[in-house]
């Protein structure tokens, strides 16, 4: 069995700085650490920060009026930092910076007076938060490039987009040209949106699809880059894409005579569930692994001062 290992994979600076920040909080602190929604979404990385004394819960409510939060780095509506300086909660955010970055574009649009626009997925949390940093009806969600095609604003000039940092990069292109032909005078961010991460898992992972059988991007069901990951491979050429937990999670029956298997892992997977899967190839195959990378990430954010040693 060859395995061809995508590069980059795994774990961002955004995600690496809000477990992070979480790590340092209980440290710094002591447990428990209250933690507004999971930091990241990954089972393996919210149940490791659940021994060390980590709670994640959904709504401020649910934690003591002497609660220590975090905001997670999806992001959260303006609504919810009002709420914790209410309460006198104290609070840390670990919204990724990539992510700051399209709240600080929508504030700049607003105050333009643009209609703004945000290509993204109903229901996730970044797209909440980041609706949310604007008054109700300021911001128009773009689900699709058939939505972009049918969607009539009032007026049809000074318009702008901003985008969710973990889409598909080839379907947001697709949004994003509807969007300029029907409206040509629509302004976008200064510097796209979709964060590097993103963009870079999902370049290796296209090196790698056309090559294998089956590919496996390792992350779980309600991370939007990792859903993304696996619709590149499939577009891409591989001939099965699966999104898998961890090893437990494959199918080894339905790898009956597949000799080319391609590995990734969503931003917010960690190299442990990787290097598990890669263990249990070696189990069960003669394995030959081969990196392909297309980029070396050496980028790192900042930890909030408050955690700064």
């Amino acid at each position: 069995m060859t395995l061809l290992l995508a590069a980059p994979r795994g774990f961002c600076a955004g995600v690496d700085r809000a477990i992070r920040i979480v790590e340092l909080a209980i440290e710094k602190f002591g447990a428990p650490i209250y933690v507004r929604h999971e930091i990241v979404h990954n089972r393996t990385v919210v149940e490791r920060l659940e021994q060390l004394g980590a709670i994640f819960i959904e709504e401020l409510s649910e934690a003591p009026l002497d609660a220590r939060i975090i905001f997670s780095a999806h992001g959260v509506p303006k609504t919810v930092p009002a709420e914790a300086q209410r309460r006198n909660l104290f609070y840390l955010d670990a919204t990724c910076p990539l992510v700051s970055k399209v709240h600080v574009e929508a504030e700049r649009h607003h105050r333009a007076d643009r209609k703004i626009l945000l290509i993204g997925h109903a229901g996730h949390p970044e797209v909440i938060g980041t609706m949310g940093q604007l008054p109700e009806g300021s911001v128009t969600l773009i689900e699709n490039a058939q939505h972009a095609e049918t969607f009539m604003p009032l007026e049809a000039t000074n318009l702008a987009y901003i985008t969710q940092t973990t889409l598909s990069i080839d379907d947001t292109a697709k949004i994003i040209a509807v969007l300029r032909r029907r409206f040509p005078d629509i302004v976008g961010p200064h510097k796209e949106d979709i964060c590097y991460a993103t963009t870079n898992r999902q370049e290796a992972i296209k090196e790698i699809a056309p090559q294998a059988e089956a590919v496996f991007v390792i992350g779980s069901t309600n991370s939007s880059n990792s859903q993304r990951l696996v619709e590149v491979a499939r577009k891409a050429g591989a001939r099965s894409a699966r999104l898998i937990e961890s090893a437990e999670s494959i199918d080894w029956m339905a790898l009956d005579g597949v000799t080319t298997v391609g590995l990734s892992a969503g931003a917010s997977a960690p190299e442990s569930l990787v290097c598990g899967v890669i263990d249990a190839f070696k189990e069960r195959y003669e394995l030959t692994v081969h990196e392909l990378r297309v980029t070396t990430e050496n980028i790192e954010f900042k930890l909030p001062r408050a955690l700064a040693s």
